[in-house]
């Protein structure tokens, strides 16, 4: 029986991503080019763009769900809603490899950042170039892209580590999140992610699948400033690492007190 489940969920997840890929090209040669019809310029086409991925993308969580692959818990769902619509960016641990896709369901308006292999990859490089979604292949560049996203109106989805977290390791920031926080002067908007059991690793494979499937929480946290953060470190020097350092901490004790509460 347990491989019998183990080979459905296996089932449920090719059939999810091959509806994610063969339908973003599927979009981009029908769907997409019809929102150029729409009022508001380029501007308002990524919107539209970004409407259509998001919606997909709640499908997609909907049959995984109804699979018995992934069920989404969302705690202070009203601080998530919040985000949308305003320039906020929107940071995030990364413990599973489908957090984006809940991400943008959650909030189909944001934009996010994508290595340059998805950017060109034939499959998705057509649906992320149409949503206005940034690539990471210049890092220099990409700090003051995302910054005049958010000056711009637009939310956007960073995750600090640059990769996903292995299971019980230490978090590790990198330091483009604070650049970006600083050089926008957005708000961020704390989101913390929990797999449990921990799926879709940065060491597992897609058919891996947890026997009874997995729970992934997403929990909105109040919005802070930088300045808040930085006033908690003794700021000597480079703002950006100390800015990491408070936000290393800020996630690290909200995840720990979680787990201990729930212990």
């Amino acid at each position: 029986m347990a491989t019998l489940n183990s080979a459905w969920r296996a089932l449920v997840v090719g059939f999810c991503f091959a509806l994610v890929g063969l339908g973003g090209l599927l979009y981009v040669v029908t769907i997409f080019p019809l929102l150029r019809l729409g009022p508001g310029g380029r501007a308002g086409q990524t919107r539209r763009v970004r409407a259509v991925i998001g919606g997909s993308f709640r499908m997609v969580v909907g049959i995984l769900d109804i699979g018995g692959v992934m069920r989404v818990e969302r705690r202070n769902a009203d601080l998530l809603a919040a985000s949308r619509g305003k320039p906020v960016l929107v940071l995030a641990n990364h413990p599973c490899y489908l957090d984006i896709l809940v991400l943008l369901a959650l909030i189909p308006d944001a934009l996010c950042v994508v290595k340059s292999y998805v950017w060109w990859n034939p499959f998705y490089g057509g649906v992320v170039r149409a949503a206005g979604f940034l690539s990471n292949d210049d890092p220099e560049k990409l700090v003051e892209s995302c910054a005049a996203a958010l000056r711009a109106g637009s939310p956007l989805i960073i995750f600090p580590e640059g990769t996903r977290t292995a299971p019980g390791a230490p978090l590790h920031f990198m330091r483009g999140a604070a650049r970006i926080a600083l050089a926008s002067g957005a708000a961020i908007q704390p989101i913390l992610l929990r797999c449990d059991p921990p799926a879709f690793t940065r060491n597992g494979h897609w058919y891996q699948q947890p026997a009874n499937g997995f729970r992934l929480s997403v929990e909105a946290r109040p919005l802070i400033g930088a300045s808040a953060l930085l006033a908690e470190e003794q700021v000597s020097g480079f703002k950006p690492r100390a800015l990491t350092r408070a936000l290393e901490r800020f996630f690290t004790t909200e995840l720990e007190g979680y787990e201990r509460a729930s212990a």
